[in-house]
């Protein structure tokens, strides 16, 4: 997996802003229960094959598998050096790809509006449009003992990590969910205390 490193003065800045906020009020919560933000990290990394491409939004937003848009992506030829490329060439691209993506019942609007949305700057560190989730811990003597999600986010290509500063979480599931809808793809949908720290994926 490929990692984007410029999410760490993000990080940084919501740790400091999280030391300094008390707990929020426990309105409607159980007696002895506070909710605490929690700070994501992480959770734009790629497959190793994609070239720092999210491959795994794209698809879903096209509505296909995720090997059927990277079968379609590896006939286009991108210009070198990061270099814009010449109009034969954009056309011989977008050709490609709709040949094989169009049997899915995907249009080149359709396709435009994907790729224009995902489109990144080249080089290292470039990053999609992403919108950072928010969500709080709950706690109840000086003890996680679940999660709300307040706003899921969007553009997380995998698993973010969650912390909440201050306190031992524990081993945490996050679930992402995927879809055709470009503000929310790639989004937190829940945020569990589990067995074991793994990421899910759900449609």
């Amino acid at each position: 997996m490929k990692t984007c490193p410029f999410y760490l003065t993000s990080v940084i800045v919501a740790v400091l802003m999280n030391l300094t906020m008390p707990p929020l009020p426990a309105k409607d919560l159980a007696p002895g229960v506070t909710k605490v933000p929690v700070v994501f990290s992480g959770g734009h990394d790629t497959e190793g094959v994609d070239r720092g491409r999210p491959v795994i939004l794209i698809a879903a937003a096209l509505g296909v598998p995720d090997e059927v848009f990277r079968e379609a992506f590896s006939h286009v030829r991108p210009a070198s050096g990061g270099r814009e490329p010449e109009p034969a060439q954009v056309r011989a691209n977008k050709s490609a790809l709709m040949s094989a993506l169009g049997k899915h019942g995907i249009t080149n609007d359709r396709l435009d509006e994907v790729s224009n949305f995902y489109r990144y700057p080249p080089g290292r560190g470039g990053l999609w449009k992403s919108k950072p989730a928010t969500a709080n811990a709950l706690v109840k003597d000086g003890v996680v003992i679940g999660y709300e999600v307040v706003d899921g986010g969007a553009g997380y290509s995998s698993t973010p990590t969650v912390t909440v500063p201050g306190l031992k979480t524990g081993e945490v599931k996050v679930t992402l969910s995927y879809g055709k809808d470009l503000e929310k793809n790639g989004s937190v949908s829940a945020i569990a205390l589990a067995a074991a720290a793994t990421g899910t994926r759900a449609k």
